[in-house]
């Protein structure tokens, strides 16, 4: 096959959660450790950190890649669900996945794709690992697709668990509790291995805190060992000073990643590098600092308020839970306090939508749109349910469709903000066909 003939292989054979939810998630690790096993345990070949949580883990483990390979370590990164290309998944210091790879792989793996039938993250996982492995890279960052115990991601046994925070998110696979989906999360923690969290709350502290005493490794909660202050965001650009408490020092840090909720996200991973300085990792302050201020180069992030377009404005950005939203809302209400706001707005149907659509302004314009795929909302069932907020606004099949409509009506000091839905923001730019894949 070819390498769009594997891809489209991938999407059609294997369940996948990004599309159709729910019916693709797998409750044990049984497929990813027969998997590793029939390819030699690649897992057990290279040293790893593991990164879970709410919001931000994408973000965090792109900034810790970045620092390592500034560091010179070669460094391998795996995150998900990709924007524009099925390879982003998978790098080496940045470098995408080579797609003869991909190619080669889901070849090779095939008789035993038939014998257990995996899912579509299972078997990515798999290939990652495998990449990894035969590329020797010195330490891979794997961040886990959705929760942390059942995992697909959590057979490896990593240098250092990252926890960034714990927020309402996936609640009819994880639990409708912050202690349960907390619960989930702290699934990675693992026995004489050190944890970082970024982030506690008062549901959340007592299960971290017994899970690693169970453990037997030590627990640093980021929030309390840095303090981010005079945090500015200008255009796709973040300063701000972040104090270390232990130390009684400050040093100003600038990002190429321009939200202000970044700002937590760089605290996270100021404390996960001195656990790696502990175990040894030579990783000089000047590392840090151009780790952080290229982390878009080094790593490729995409998706979180990238600034695409001036006059009017334009903003893309990924966040798609109440606690991304909300975040999302309170930096447009600093940056762009007195301008018009135009949303073009997507979401998946496994969210509590009225809870999400109950937190933007009424008196913004909306343009209602919907991915491609079938675990979209339509976007006439969006419009409506945001007509029962007072929102309101048009429904559009395609994305791009609404974005024009909406740089239509908007004026040059506007606002546009395209946001719910990675996939949403996948379909920018993209031809759709007009009629919605129903499976």
């Amino acid at each position: 096959m070819t390498y769009e003939e594997t891809i489209d292989w991938l999407y059609k054979q294997l369940p996948m959660f990004s599309r159709i939810g729910i019916a693709a998630y797998k409750k044990d690790l049984h497929n990813t450790l027969s998997l590793c096993k029939s390819l030699g345990d690649p897992h057990k070949k290279f040293k790893s950190l593991h990164i879970a949580g709410t919001n931000g883990k994408g973000s965090t483990s792109h900034m810790i890649a970045s620092i390592l390979q500034e560091a010179g370590y070669k460094t391998g990164l795996y995150t998900s669900p990709h924007i524009k290309d099925f390879r982003e998944r998978i790098r080496i210091n940045g470098i995408m996945i080579e797609k003869d790879f991909v190619v080669d792989f889901v070849d090779r793996t095939k008789q035993i794709t038939e014998q257990i039938n995996p899912s579509f993250f299972e078997l990515t996982v798999a290939m990652a690992f495998e990449y990894f492995a035969i590329n020797a890279v010195d330490i891979a960052i794997i961040e886990t697709g959705l929760g942390g115990r059942l995992d697909s991601t959590n057979v490896i046994s990593p240098e250092l668990s990252v926890i960034t925070n714990i927020g309402y998110d996936h609640t009819n696979m994880l639990g409708n509790t912050l202690r349960e989906i907390a619960t989930e999360k702290a699934g990675i923690i693992k026995k004489n291995t050190p944890v970082v969290v970024g982030e506690v709350l008062d549901e959340t502290f007592p299960v971290f805190e017994q899970k690693a005493k169970d453990m037997g490794g030590e627990m640093l909660i980021a929030s309390e060992q840095f303090m981010a202050e005079e945090i500015h965001s200008q255009g796709s650009i973040l300063t701000c000073i972040v104090r270390n408490t232990n130390m009684g020092t400050a040093e100003k840090f600038t990002l190429d990643v321009g939200g202000l909720y970044q700002a937590k996200n760089v605290c996270t991973v100021l404390c996960a590098i001195e656990v790696l300085k502990e175990k040894n990792y030579d990783i000089p302050r000047t590392a840090i600092l151009s780790g952080l201020k290229n982390v878009r180069i080094n790593t490729g992030l995409k998706g979180r308020w990238d600034i695409v377009q001036s006059n009017p404005t334009i903003i893309h950005d990924v966040a798609h839970n109440e606690d991304g939203i909300t975040q999302v809302l309170k930096q447009l209400q600093i940056n762009y306090p007195f301008a018009r706001l135009h949303f073009v707005l997507g979401f998946v149907n496994d969210k509590d939508i009225n809870k999400l659509i109950s937190l933007f302004p009424r008196s913004a314009k909306y343009y209602f749109t919907n991915a491609h795929i079938p675990r979209a909302l339509d976007a006439e069932t969006l419009r409506g349910i945001a007509s029962n907020h007072l929102l309101k606004g048009n429904s559009f099949d395609d994305v791009n469709d609404a974005i024009d409509h909406a740089k239509k009506m908007a004026e040059s000091n506007d606002v546009i903000v395209v946001s719910g839905s990675f996939f949403i923001i996948a379909e920018v730019g993209s031809v759709i066909h007009p009629v919605r894949s129903s499976s």
